[in-house]
């Protein structure tokens, strides 16, 4: 008896080895999980600066000084991703296809063509937004002392779209760790310097947003050398076989998603910063960030996957982009769930840490990492339509989850506040999500969500 069971212990312990042997020979598989775990190891990185110079405000300045850097950060990003245009996603796509033709030549053209279009138009903006800032403090969210720290936050738009362009070209490169850090620690960890530096000197508002501007330029000048050192183009020659209109063509359409995408983020801070006071907006900020660690690992693998993505399709290798979405959805789902669960148990206690008033989002908080979830467990849909050609389709998804969202927080922010503003969130969230997950499956005949309980094989 004895040997028996010894024998089917052997077998069982055999069958696991040679399970995980395989497994661990799927290349693609194995880079998914090297890639992936970078950059979620840098992301909880960059999460504990970011939130390490959010206590650091809120600690020394409170709700409303929180408040304040949450809207000047809200007019910099709506100024950012104008000046964009797109060409930071786009560059993800061109510079994965090209690298992995090994047409550097092309990844050349395509990044300095790119350049030429987005530094002066991004500094066109910032004089835009300098001149604007007092009508914006005044007309839109009816605080005309706001309109000094709108000029400040001006001077960044340049350095943080440099900064977002190099870190999606460097991702395109598969160089995570280098991505990784100039799109999650970078600002944070130089701003949270900067800031614990200038509190001892002064306790005015402003410091926070001076300190993430200065962050800013030095995350950019980083960032570009870089990308110089990473990509080494500088020897290669080029011909000018690339349109102006055929980058466009491509980053308009993720123009238009990205700024739907930042609509969908923004929103609720914008309309309770236009119908609500300063401290609201700061303790719905703060839920905001909480609520973010449920995609923290979506976020992590997409890193990975979306040059993955690009490359598949480039090859019309649609059997290694099915197998490649299903791997990603998987990990996603079981990264998060121990989150949502943690935060779903613990809501009180965790924004307590910020300080008591901030136990009055414990609801909103509630909403936003539902839908959070609902956006983790659905899949890497956004980028699998960005880089299979489907930018338009994402664009116009986008675009009604957006008029969805706009409208509910018309509706509920006036009666419910932050409540409001989250479950309007959390509806649009889920909204875009699924009807991507949809569309997915009819074009590509992928289904991206993963629920254990579910048997795919059948569908």
């Amino acid at each position: 008896m004895k040997n028996v069971q010894t024998e089917t212990i052997e077998k069982s312990n055999g069958i696991l080895t040679n399970y995980l042997k395989d497994k661990l020979k799927d290349v693609h598989l194995g880079e998914l999980l090297k890639g992936s775990s970078i950059a979620f190891i840098m992301r909880i990185i960059g999460m504990i600066f970011s939130y390490i110079f959010t206590l650091v405000i809120t600690r020394n300045f409170g709700a409303d000084a929180m408040g304040v850097f949450a809207l000047s950060f809200t007019a910099l990003s709506i100024f950012s991703i104008i000046g964009r245009l797109g060409v930071d996603t786009a560059l993800l796509r061109f510079v994965a296809e090209y690298s992995a033709q090994d047409r550097w030549d092309l990844v050349k053209e395509i990044y300095i063509k790119s350049m030429k279009i987005v530094i002066p138009f991004c500094l066109i903006l910032s004089l835009v937004l300098y001149i604007l800032s007092p009508y914006m403090a005044k007309y839109i969210f009816h605080k005309e002392y706001l309109s000094p720290y709108f000029r400040i936050i001006s001077f960044a738009v340049l350095p943080m779209v440099l900064i977002l362009i190099n870190s999606n070209a460097l991702r395109a490169l598969k160089k995570i760790k280098e991505s990784s850090f100039f799109q999650n620690i970078s600002n944070f960890l130089f701003a949270s310097i900067i800031l614990v530096a200038l509190v001892f000197f002064t306790n005015q508002l402003y410091i926070p947003i001076v300190s993430y501007v200065i962050a800013l330029f030095l995350g950019a000048i980083v960032s570009q050398i870089s990308w110089q050192k990473n990509a080494k183009l500088g020897p290669v020659a080029y011909k000018k076989t690339t349109k102006l209109k055929t980058v466009l063509y491509v980053s308009l359409p993720m123009l238009l998603s990205s700024s739907m995408f930042f609509i969908m983020h923004w929103i609720d801070t914008i309309m309770l910063g236009i119908l609500k006071t300063e401290a609201e907006v700061g303790v719905y900020n703060i839920v905001l960030k909480v609520a973010t660690l449920t995609n923290i690992t979506l976020v992590a693998i997409n890193t990975i996957a979306a040059p993955k993505f690009a490359e598949f399709y480039s090859k019309g290798d649609m059997a290694g982009l099915g197998k490649t979405t299903r791997q990603s959805t998987k990990l996603i789902f079981w990264t998060s769930f121990p989150t949502l669960i943690v935060i779903f148990l613990f809501p009180s206690l965790i924004l307590g840490i910020f300080g008591e008033e901030f136990r009055a989002g414990i609801y909103a908080l509630l909403f936003l990492t539902f839908g959070q979830f609902i956006n983790s467990i659905s899949g890497s849909v956004a980028l699998i339509l960005q880089m299979t050609g489907k930018q338009k389709v994402f664009q116009n998804i986008m675009l009604i989850a957006t008029v969805i969202n706009v409208i509910l927080n018309a509706i509920l922010i006036p009666r419910y506040g932050i409540d409001g503003a989250a479950f309007a969130s959390m509806i649009s969230v889920i909204f875009w999500n699924l009807a991507s997950v949809f569309y997915i499956k009819q074009y590509l005949n992928v289904l991206t969500v993963y629920i254990p309980i579910i048997n795919y094989k059948n569908i």
